[in-house]
């Protein structure tokens, strides 16, 4: 499979590439900065400089096309603006949607956040309060494409433990923990033909189960 990842040097994406690259898939990576791209490459993946900020739908499914799927895993990342989150989180979720669409590409995995919602408060933080309304207005705007085979994953919060391949997925798993590499296993036990959990949000915490069989539970 050849499968298109936003936002290809994030740290779930780079795990998820060279999981796909080493089961035998052809994992492209847009990136924003050309140094990126040797990282990308010791990977597997081939990288692609691609602004998804300011870029057309149109000019992105050139890049789409021949793909069999795409993952959304791009993020302003910490530090980033309120207007930012919007522009990158939201936005950019979109435009790949809008791009997939083009391209006749189906398949999307959305990587979203355990607690994503359009209408939530800023609390005590109001960065944050617009990072989880533009995830979940992105997951809203890719739950009405009927004409994708999407699936939103949500997992818990992220950490850079080493992955235990034991995770726990459901529709709702309660907050938590979960190891980015194990974030990616479970992406690319999605990335799989029948799609699993097409049509689904499911959310992600570490568990007792392995990463296929979870998949295969929900």
């Amino acid at each position: 499979m050849r499968i298109v990842i936003a936002g290809g040097h994030g740290q779930v994406a780079l795990h998820l590439e060279l999981l796909l690259a080493a089961r035998g898939d052809q994992p492209v990576g847009l990136i924003r900065r050309s140094e990126q791209a040797d990282d990308l490459r010791r990977q597997g993946a081939e990288p692609v400089l691609f602004d998804l900020e300011t870029a057309a739908p149109e000019q992105l499914a050139k890049v789409l096309d021949g793909a069999d799927a795409v993952v959304f895993a791009a993020g302003a990342g910490p530090g980033s603006t309120a207007a930012r989150k919007d522009t990158v989180d939201r936005g950019a979720a979109v435009l790949l949607a809008d791009a997939a669409e083009l391209a006749g590409v189906r398949r999307y995995l959305m990587l979203s956040s355990m607690g994503a919602d359009a209408r939530a408060g800023d609390g005590a933080d109001p960065v944050f309060g617009a990072y989880l309304r533009a995830k979940g207005a992105a997951d809203d705007d890719l739950r009405g494409r009927h004409g994708l085979h999407w699936t939103v994953l949500r997992p818990g919060r992220l950490t850079d433990e080493p992955a235990t391949g034991l995770v726990r997925l459901a529709d709702s798993t309660g907050r938590g923990a979960v190891p980015r590499e194990d974030v990616a296993a479970v992406l690319a036990a999605l990335l799989a033909d029948p799609p699993p959990l097409a049509g689904r949000t499911v959310e992600l915490v570490s568990g007792t189960v392995q990463v296929a069989a979870a998949v295969a539970a929900a």
